[in-house]
């Protein structure tokens, strides 16, 4: 016999003792029936009073760590009492799952913890350069630059460029923030992702074009397309700037940037391609954290705040979406998304 359970254990102590008090009997020549009746008596009255003595000891040693669970201060009584309907297995089975519980939400703040400081810091980063590039500029000025003509307006327009940058930071900044805050308070809308598309294309193309890049928007030839979906309008413009631009910032110069779109049954696929530089494979699991970048240098240069996929990311969990990327290094990156589809019968009875 095992003894894995308070009743193993009481049938036990109760099994040895009758044997014990059957073998004095047997030796002292008692009748068979009183042998018998003493024996079975024996062993239920052992039986009753072992596990009740059990019951009560791990009752009483159990006592301190249920307080520590259940945050309060716990009687013996409460926990013998549930003694009596629960196996002390399925008792440790309860604590293994806390302490596991414990251990990952634990696990969890240290995460959230490193995630803090870490923002934190790249925060700071960001801020300091173009902070301490204005404070360099107007110390120039002031020491004497101011009358010179041909440094004045240069460094005017240096600083200019810095406080810029620090309104984009703190304006992105202040996106996610919103994102974060209100992630169920979307204006949701129907419209045509393709027309949004061109229309997006259209505004970014002076940029495309001091790179010779070729924009092209393969959807439909006419609109209206079939391709409407249920979105908020003014998010999902933000996530198609954000994509084009860093394809047009990042990509290879002559080259081309494509927004494709693909009918999913229930859903609109949105892709955005260009056959640029590509995304190391060991960076491609990160640029969508705040503040990172793959090349830091050049992207300073471009003028990104390193907020722009963190964005994008937020914008499509918001609406229940994913935002995914495919890219290889001197080949190019495409970056996809998904949104809900309107059937066009839906629209025609609107």
């Amino acid at each position: 016999m095992t003894i894995k359970t308070k009743e193993n254990a009481s049938m036990l102590i109760a099994l040895l003792a009758t044997l014990i008090v059957t073998g004095v009997l047997v030796w002292a020549k008692m009748p068979w029936w009183v042998t018998v009746a003493v024996a079975l008596g024996t062993f239920i009255l052992l039986l009753l009073t072992a596990l009740f003595l059990i019951r009560k000891y791990v009752a009483y040693k159990l006592r301190p760590i249920y307080s520590i669970v259940s945050a309060r201060e716990v009687k013996t009584n409460e926990i013998f009492s549930e003694l009596q309907d629960k196996r002390v297995e399925h008792l440790g089975e309860e604590l293994t799952d806390w302490a596991d519980k414990n251990d990952r939400e634990i696990a969890r703040l240290k995460e959230a913890e490193h995630f803090r400081k870490q923002y934190l810091g790249d925060v700071a980063h960001e801020l300091k350069t173009p902070i301490f590039n204005v404070q360099g500029y107007i110390s120039t000025l002031l020491d004497g630059a101011l009358e010179d003509e041909l440094i004045n307006r240069k460094y005017l327009e240096r600083a200019e460029k810095s406080i810029d940058r620090l309104i984009n930071i703190i304006n992105d900044l202040e996106t996610i923030n919103k994102l974060e805050s209100n992630m169920g308070q979307l204006n949701r809308d129907t419209f045509d992702i393709v027309a949004l598309a061109r229309e997006i294309a259209e505004q970014t193309e002076m940029e495309a074009d001091k790179r010779h890049i070729k924009l092209q928007v393969k959807g439909a030839d006419n609109l209206p397309s079939p391709f409407w979906v249920q979105a908020d309008k003014h998010f999902i413009g933000q996530v198609l700037v954000n994509l084009i631009v860093n394809s047009i910032r990042y990509g290879k110069e002559g080259g081309q940037t494509r927004v494709r779109f693909s009918d999913l049954l229930d859903k609109i696929l949105v892709e955005v391609e260009d056959n640029g530089q590509g995304i190391a494979p060991e960076d491609q699991p990160r640029i969508f954290e705040r503040f990172y970048r793959t090349d830091k240098s050049r992207s300073r240069e471009q003028g990104g705040t390193g907020l722009g996929l963190a964005i994008v990311k937020h914008i499509m969990e918001a609406h229940g979406e994913r935002i995914t990327v495919r890219s290889i290094v001197g080949v190019g990156s495409t970056f996809s998304f998904t949104l809900k589809k309107v059937p066009l019968k839906a629209l025609n009875k609107q």
